[in-house]
């Protein structure tokens, strides 16, 4: 892999071990809690969050030979969140199923996922050439705008944990990708102008 995209490989493995420590020293209360997205308890918000191997293991037959159409994971995002977007036309159907895994995956195999299955699948995409394209709902895509999409996932949802059962904040680098890829959603003479106080017009939330 490329700078980049090993950078972001060696933020994300961070971030999923720092979720598995966080949920080992959870008690059975921690994992009911509820959290500020309404219906969300801890234990489906780690649901959520930890992907299923199986992903993992679709993923390299997902590569394709034709260029790439979105090279960074602002431009999924932008993708998902333009009005009718996936991330508004699937919200009910994803936190449906956050909830469903919750109730039949335990906390001890999703503690699992992050501490072990996720970081050994994150590694073996190592071999991948820096240009690596994959299908992806929002065209073809490389590898690193993917990268960049699940720090900023499971940063954001680290944040939703911190708010609902407390710990330490997430990593600096991890927030500063976050920022970052977060900002580039938006236009960015929108964003300047706005951010500068020039106009009124509404900027935020840039995903939902």
């Amino acid at each position: 892999m490329g700078h980049h995209t090993d950078a972001s490989a060696e933020l994300l493995t961070g971030l999923w071990r720092s979720w598995a420590e966080r949920g080992s020293a959870l008690g059975s209360a921690g994992w009911s809690t509820p959290t500020r997205l309404p219906g969300w308890s801890v234990q489906a918000l780690y649901a959520h969050v930890a992907p299923d191997p199986a992903m993992f293991d679709g993923l390299r037959d997902a590569v394709v030979t034709r260029p790439a159409t979105v090279l960074s994971g602002a431009g999924i995002l932008r993708i998902f969140n333009r009005p009718g977007g996936v991330a508004h036309t699937a919200a009910g159907a994803v936190a449906t199923q956050a909830r469903a895994t919750a109730d039949t995956v335990a906390p001890e195999e999703l503690i699992r996922r992050f501490a072990e299955s996720d970081p050994s699948a994150v590694a073996e995409l190592a071999d991948l050439p820096p240009e690596v394209t994959f299908a992806h709902p929002a065209g073809t895509v490389t590898l690193g705008a993917l990268l960049d999409v699940a720090v900023m996932e499971a940063t954001v949802h680290l944040l939703d944990l911190i708010d609902a059962v407390g710990g330490p904040p997430p990593p600096a680098a991890a927030l500063r990708v976050t920022r970052d890829v977060l900002v580039d959603v938006v236009d960015p003479t929108v964003f300047i102008e706005a951010a500068a106080g020039r106009t009124r017009d509404a900027v935020l939330p840039v995903i939902r």
